[in-house]
């Protein structure tokens, strides 16, 4: 496999966790602090990122570097309240 085919498929699986993450916790199947809904979304934002730094297409670059930023603070959240 080329590896502009692996960034191009880690893009897509970006696309589709960060959709699928909104889906559940819109239709109530994960809360916005569970393990999983920030998971995807941390994932999915980084194949986002990957996919668009490949491309030099800046803006989702940051959008989705910021998303997954953001997923990475609120899953050490989650983790550390497991914890103590």
């Amino acid at each position: 496999m080329r590896a502009s085919s692996t960034i191009e498929i880690l893009g897509w699986y970006g696309v589709a966790a960060t959709i699928l993450a909104y889906a559940l916790v819109s239709s109530s199947v994960l809360a916005p602090t569970s393990l999983w809904y920030q998971g995807l979304n941390f994932t999915g934002a980084v194949g986002v990122t990957i996919e668009t730094w490949a491309r030099r297409d800046y803006q989702p670059f940051w959008l989705n570097l910021i998303w997954a930023l953001i997923a990475l603070v609120a899953l050490g959240s989650i983790l550390r309240s497991l914890y103590v």
